[in-house]
């Protein structure tokens, strides 16, 4: 185990010397302190569309084809898709665009999403609308209460229902709960991205594949990673507190380059605070999350987290996890306390 240590991970820090696109940008956007959204959708354009167009031309041939395809794959996978997704998770909870400009708000879920293999809306209506609302209890479609959160069998089957059912199962759940715009946009995102798809397919579906499909597959497989490493370690006696169900990560070169993602325990307990405002508010409430005992990783992420549930490398958790409010007297305890939290909740 670990005792707390000074935060890393960044917070805002003025520029008193803007220039001249970002004084510029700053005039469009809610909030200065989204600028690094704006100039990531920059280098997208600039580099991650124009290549996955070319794909679908005849400009590249052969070798020099599939040389492209994997530098686009790996590009956006690699380098891309984190920092990507948590841009489109902020501005999911708060807008990027001023509302006079509101329509600018539609690039990133509609034009830029298909490209990493997001339908358009149906990220916000899965997390906002669904996933906060139900904090992963029972009536969350991502729920992972119901499986034993060590086991790839487990994981296997949680991700398989996701891919093949869950959105049908989301569109349904809106249904149930009297929400029908939200279920609209569920509907009209997910066959817009496969009419596309179908669309494209007539032109060159190799192409189709690699721009659109693999992405797709690769992005959902890695929310349902994440979601079930931040949500792995549940209390079964008190399933609904934040502070019981999530985790946090600390100091991580995962929330310098994926903006404090991983303060999910702060997010869940207040969704539309500003990335910037995590660490500090971490620091803040440490006594109530010593008093909670909830549980803080520090220099890991919550994808490394999944692959360790998977391997059951408990140690290793436990040397990365920080004893707050000094809870835990050894690394044994530390253990047999993360092991009662991955059990099955029935």
């Amino acid at each position: 185990m670990r005792t707390l240590s000074a935060i890393s991970d960044p917070g805002f820090v003025k520029n008193d010397r803007p220039g001249v696109l970002d004084k510029l940008f700053i005039t469009l956007i809610n909030d200065e302190r989204d600028l690094p959204f704006v100039y990531l959708c920059l280098q997208i354009f600039l580099f991650v569309i124009p290549l996955g167009v070319i794909l679908f031309t005849p400009l590249l041939q052969g070798w020099m084809w599939t040389l492209g395809a994997v530098v686009y794959i790996l590009s956006v996978f690699i380098y891309f898709m984190g920092p990507f997704t948590l841009m489109l998770h902020n501005t999911s909870h708060n807008a990027l665009f001023k509302r006079k400009h509101d329509w600018a708000n539609g690039i990133i879920p509609w034009v830029i999403g298909p490209f990493f293999g997001q339908s358009p809306e149906t990220y916000f209506s899965h997390h906002v609308g669904m996933h906060h609302a139900e904090n992963n209890l029972k009536d969350d479609c991502s729920s992972t209460m119901s499986y034993q959160r060590d086991s790839l069998r487990g994981f296997l089957r949680y991700y398989l229902e996701f891919f093949f059912i869950g959105l049908i199962e989301l569109a349904n759940y809106f249904q149930r709960k009297k929400r029908k715009k939200l279920m609209r946009k569920v509907i009209r995102g997910e066959l817009s991205f496969f009419l596309l798809c179908i669309a494209l397919a007539f032109v060159n579906w190799q192409a189709m594949l690699v721009v659109f499909v693999v992405p797709f597959t690769l992005t959902r497989f890695a929310m349902m990673a994440g979601n079930w490493g931040q949500h792995a370690f549940i209390d079964a006696s008190n399933s609904g507190n934040s502070y019981l169900n999530s985790i946090t990560c600390i100091n991580s070169g995962y929330n310098k380059k994926c903006f404090n993602d991983g303060y999910h325990i702060g997010h869940h307990l207040t969704p539309k605070m500003h990335w910037t405002d995590m660490p500090a508010d971490f620091i803040a409430n440490t006594a109530e999350y010593g008093k909670q005992k909830a549980i803080v990783f520090e220099g890991i992420d919550f994808f490394f987290i999944w692959l360790l549930l998977m391997l059951k490398q408990y140690k290793f958790l436990a040397s990365h996890m920080v004893n707050v409010g000094y809870t835990f007297n050894s690394d044994e305890e530390a253990i047999a306390f993360l092991k009662s939290r991955t059990r099955k909740i029935d």
